[in-house]
């Protein structure tokens, strides 16, 4: 074989590859799980979590650090306030989250990718919040507006991820007090899918609801959620007044707040699963439950994010059986109170997208799809325990949800999935590679990777030999050499610059 013709079937193997992958990757706005979920905790195990997070709410009370306002609203609905110490009467919080939604549509501009949060769905997002990017050939290096942007349209580009997020990484090249703005422009003008908004400040989240309402108009935007907001309790047991501040406004603004603990087990939750599961719905719960103070019938989401740590470190670890039961156990117990649920993602340690990597978010990820669900942040793209951005990983973890969509249909019982034409024509000591169904069925009867090779190893020789995040690198690189951003409507693009330029000449720069 001469030299032009191993090229002309190098190019014909990559346009079959691209074709394949066109064909694989059908818009897809969200996941409607068709398989039963995985519940690991008897309901006894189950009650007995229950009545401890009671007795936590009730006898030691959670913490709601300099905010008056929310201790005012606890006082109004008959909770103990005792200085900045809240003490719950048994049931007072599930009563108080009966009025919540358990399931809704958070809205995106286009309406083709609205996503369905709760029930039998789950709606995958970015990595949130890392100050750090990496990719193969700068390494690591602090996040500015432009890898943030890139972010966003990798997102955008992605079938398998749902949502563009929220902090995909932190743009430092810009004002601490001011790159929200940015942050929610680029969300709004490279991606049209949904995304979410500032919660570093109460005036930022204000801030972010306003563009909100450029975008999707004033009263929209009063009656439906169009936006996410990660709410985080500053475990243990504790709620400082930057997140009181942005859940109060956000919950005035009928914006879903994903009310999550943050815990690493054995240093803001005890070492056990049980005790921390207690901890973390007693947490979540009286988070939860405020929203409805303030407006009931807001949506909310009872979110968790738990990891367990080295004991001989101290440092986060991820991928670990703990964790996965602790997930699961969550996600149970969000279930008994009729509310959505946020946890999950791909989580590693690694510093490098490599096999520790892929193990240990292949652990995350799957437990995120058995346990149902509903809504998961940081679901490609997290590196370095959650402190970098990775532009590999980011495409390697989109290969795995998109695997996930396909494992969420489970088994085809249609008159085609259960293939008797086939079997019929083939017959004893045939093959079904040429019959008739296997033909109509090949482009997309199974899976196939984008990221994965499976040629022979001559064939990986010729195409030089690259391992997987190498042929990541060139995969996101052509991704952002081939995006296309969404239609804008101008008027609504200049009203959005004309209010950022406002509101930031209205104060000066700050690095808090």
């Amino acid at each position: 074989m001469s030299a032009a013709q191993g090229r002309s079937g190098r190019r014909g193997r990559d346009a079959r590859r691209e074709a394949r992958a066109s064909n694989a990757a059908r818009h897809i706005p969200y996941i409607r799980r068709n398989i039963p979920i995985t519940n690991l905790t008897s309901n006894e195990a189950l009650e007995i979590i229950e009545a401890n997070a009671d007795t936590i709410l009730e006898e030691i009370g959670l913490d709601f650090r300099d905010d008056p306002e929310s201790l005012q609203l606890w006082k109004s609905v008959g909770a103990d306030v005792q200085g900045e110490r809240v003490h719950f009467p048994k049931g007072l919080c599930q009563q108080l989250l009966k009025t919540a939604p358990a399931e809704f549509t958070q809205h995106a501009r286009n309406p083709a990718n609205n996503v369905q949060i709760g029930g039998n769905n789950t709606v995958f997002a970015p990595v949130y919040g890392p100050p750090f990017v990496h990719d193969l050939d700068k390494g690591r290096r602090y996040g500015t507006l432009k890898d943030f942007e890139n972010f966003v349209k990798l997102a955008y580009m992605a079938p398998a991820m749902h949502h563009s997020g929220g902090t995909v990484c932190e743009p430092v090249d810009l004002p601490v007090n001011k790159r929200h703005f940015d942050m929610v422009y680029s969300h709004i003008k490279y991606s049209d899918k949904p995304f979410m908004g500032s919660v570093t400040a109460p005036e930022r989240a204000q801030d972010s609801v306003d563009m909100a309402a450029l975008v999707f108009g004033e009263e929209f935007v009063q009656n439906n959620c169009v936006m996410l907001n990660l709410i985080n309790a500053n475990s243990p047991m504790t709620f400082d007044s930057t997140m009181l501040g942005a859940l109060n406004t956000y919950a005035a603004n009928n914006q879903a707040c994903v009310v999550s603990p943050f815990i690493l087990s054995g240093a803001m939750s005890p070492v056990s699963g049980a005790g921390t599961l207690s901890q973390l719905l007693a947490e979540a719960m009286a988070g939860c439950a405020l929203t409805q103070i303030i407006k009931p019938g807001t949506p909310v989401i009872f979110g968790t994010f738990v990891s367990s740590i080295s004991m001989q470190s101290g440092a986060p670890t991820f991928g670990t059986p703990e964790s996965s039961l602790v997930l699961n156990g969550a996600a149970e117990l969000s279930r008994r109170l009729n509310l959505p649920f946020r946890s999950g993602g791909s989580f590693t340690a690694s510093k490098l997208p490599d096999a520790q990597a892929a193990y240990e978010s292949a652990q995350t990820l799957l437990m995120t799809l058995l346990s149902g669900v509903n809504f998961s942040l940081h679901a490609a793209g997290w590196l370095e325990g959650g402190l970098c951005s990775s532009y590999e990983k980011f495409v390697m973890d989109i290969d795995q949800c998109a695997m996930m969509e396909v494992l969420a249909r489970g088994i085809d019982v249609s008159e085609n999935g259960q293939a008797m034409d086939a079997v019929r024509e083939v017959g004893p000591g045939g093959h079904f590679l040429g019959c008739a169904h296997t033909q109509a069925n090949f482009e997309d009867a199974f899976y196939r990777s984008r990221t994965a090779d499976n040629n022979s190893v001559e064939q990986w020789q010729a195409d030089g030999s690259k391992d997987m995040a190498t042929r990541a690198n060139g995969i996101w690189k052509k991704m952002l050499n081939d995006y296309q951003a969404p239609a804008l409507d101008q008027g609504i693009d200049e009203a959005l610059k004309e209010f950022m330029a406002k509101r930031k000449a209205s104060f000066p720069d700050s690095n808090v």
